[in-house]
């Protein structure tokens, strides 16, 4: 009898293991897949354009109902486990089922941070996580026409915009006095925040909810200020949380997330974890690229072929907001001691903004034009001395001489 190998988790990170884990074994393990959605496996990065009207749900499924049954792997979509008993090696899901498990694979992602202010809990107030949270906002443009997107990140510019092209008026409240901080220095957020106003796009920083009104369905949102804004929709997209109680509840070591070594095992020897419910050496992820890289060892162990380990890369944030082009990486804030150089083309839309610091790039940012950010990467990558390129440097690598 084949061992049985249970997937907690029928997302992104979980499927990509399943699949790196065939290529290299396809019949090591009977598979179990079991999914909190009642689909199969779609790319939640082009969620956006769903919401835009750019696509549909079928055009962004990766592992359809069919893929499951054609890979002899068993499918429990819409019935989420509950319970994990590891003395007996026993998984329990929401409808009662039990399987038996001889390794386990948790990629249970994460979950939406919904900010605790009175009125979260009323209709019309939704995260953007996933295919309902998309019908809903859908649903809601149909019948209503002012939408409050609460974070100014990537995710709510992005649920600002579709929600811009389903006809509603769209105000964008972030904590912070800069759009995208966690990518964007100022200069580069307002280049961003001026792009995005010309398009009909409104924006409220430094702004606290204090409070989401409404009775039967919200109404509005009221700041710490005392201010209010009428609002029939309210997204929120204030961050995420790795989603871990399950793995608590199994009494797995947890700090922030589930604690995994290089091999990206827990502290249980058969049970192994990856994607966003993961923190390896203190780091958490949500990037594609090392999740990617995390499937890739992870499946490489399971195949009983494993001797790798994963190795944390600094990955560069190239992004797309509304058709902008942006590319931050490394050190792009500088201190003591470190230089900029600084381009800025306003008629071409153009900022860059590079980071010295002993000669050596150490982080970069660019915006609207992004084709010399993998050079960037790879100086950076490499600690290279840059002094003697220092005069160029802010217009790409120089052609060699033949």
């Amino acid at each position: 009898m084949k061992p049985a190998l249970v997937v907690i988790g029928n997302g992104m990170a979980g499927m990509r293991t399943v699949e790196e884990l065939l290529a290299l074994a396809p019949d090591l393990y009977d598979i179990t897949v079991f999914g909190a959605e009642p689909h199969g496996n779609y790319n939640r990065i082009l969620l956006s354009p769903v919401l835009a009207g750019e696509k549909t749900v079928d055009d962004i499924m990766l592992n359809t109902r069919e893929w499951y049954a054609q890979n002899g792997i068993t499918l429990h979509a819409g019935d989420p486990v509950e319970h994990i008993d590891r003395h007996r090696r026993v998984v329990r899901a929401r409808s009662g089922l039990e399987v038996r498990y001889d390794r386990l694979l948790l990629a249970t992602g994460s979950k939406p941070f919904i900010i605790p202010v009175p009125g979260h809990q009323l209709p019309g107030v939704l995260a953007f996580r996933d295919i309902q949270d998309v019908e809903g906002m859908l649903a809601a443009a149909r019948d209503h026409r002012r939408a409050v997107v609460i974070g100014g990140g990537l995710l709510g510019l992005e649920a600002a915009n579709g929600l811009m092209r389903q006809g509603m008026d769209v105000t964008v409240v972030h904590v912070t006095d800069s759009l995208m901080n966690q990518q964007l220095d100022k200069p580069a957020a307002r280049l961003l925040q001026s792009a995005l106003e010309k398009r009909g796009m409104r924006f409220l920083l430094d702004a606290q909810t204090s409070e989401i009104t409404g009775v039967d369905r919200v109404t509005g949102i009221r700041f710490k200020d005392g201010t209010e804004i009428a609002a029939d929709l309210v997204v929120m997209t204030a961050g995420v949380r790795p989603n871990i109680a399950l793995a608590q509840g199994a009494g797995l070591h947890c700090e922030r997330a589930i604690v995994v070594d290089d091999t990206l095992q827990t502290f249980d020897p058969r049970v192994y974890a990856v994607g966003e419910c993961v923190q390896h050496r203190r780091a958490l992820f949500g990037l594609v690229a090392p999740i990617w890289e995390q499937a890739k060892v992870c499946a490489g162990h399971l195949a009983g072929t494993g001797h790798r380990r994963y190795v944390q890369q600094a990955a560069p944030t190239r992004l797309k907001v509304t058709g902008i082009d942006l590319y931050s990486v490394g050190d792009f804030i500088g201190g003591e001691g470190s230089e900029d150089l600084v381009l800025r083309d306003a008629r071409r839309g153009v900022y860059k903004r590079l980071v010295l610091d002993g000669g050596r790039l150490v982080g970069a940012v660019l915006y609207g034009d992004v084709q010399d950010g993998p050079w960037y990467f790879e100086l950076i990558q490499k600690g290279a001395d840059v002094t003697t390129l220092r005069h160029h440097l802010l217009f790409g690598p120089v052609p060699q001489a033949a």
